[in-house]
């Protein structure tokens, strides 16, 4: 059973107070509520941070998030339920979550400035970005789901 090793807001909370920086700028860009909780709850299942996919999945539906299509996220590419914008938000949250794959894919790129222009793309780029330090802390400090 895995046991929780620390709480970093308590450990560290000056770094702490960084990360609900990153949050707080979140929440004024353009990227709605349900698509930040749409890229929290993708990476991390694609990361396996159990407390982070716990708490965004229950953050999504709080957002208006169906069960259907969180039951369907980490199989979006075969699911109509996602629209054209979503699928480039998900494209993009995998290839940078998985980074050292071959990165954000100028494909995606491409398609996400066409979508969203430069500065849409940049925020939807930061917002994958906090969730994947997020999972980290979570998966290193062994955050347990539900605390």
């Amino acid at each position: 059973m895995m046991k929780e090793r620390f709480l970093m807001k308590e450990i560290d909370p000056a770094a702490y107070t960084a990360m609900l920086g990153l949050e707080k700028y979140l929440s004024g860009t353009g990227i709605s509520p349900l698509h930040q909780e749409m890229i929290r709850v993708r990476a991390s299942q694609l990361n396996g941070c159990a407390f982070c996919i716990n708490q965004h999945t229950q953050d999504a539906r709080k957002a208006g998030e169906t069960e259907q299509r969180l039951y369907l996220l980490s199989a979006w590419k075969e699911s109509p339920q996602f629209t054209p914008a979503e699928r480039i938000i998900l494209a993009m949250t995998e290839e940078i979550t998985f980074i050292s794959r071959e990165g954000l894919t100028e494909t995606t790129y491409q398609q996400a400035l066409k979508e969203f222009g430069l500065k849409g793309t940049s925020e939807l780029i930061m917002a994958i970005n906090v969730i994947n330090a997020w999972n980290r802390i979570g998966i290193s400090t062994h955050r347990v789901p539900g605390q």
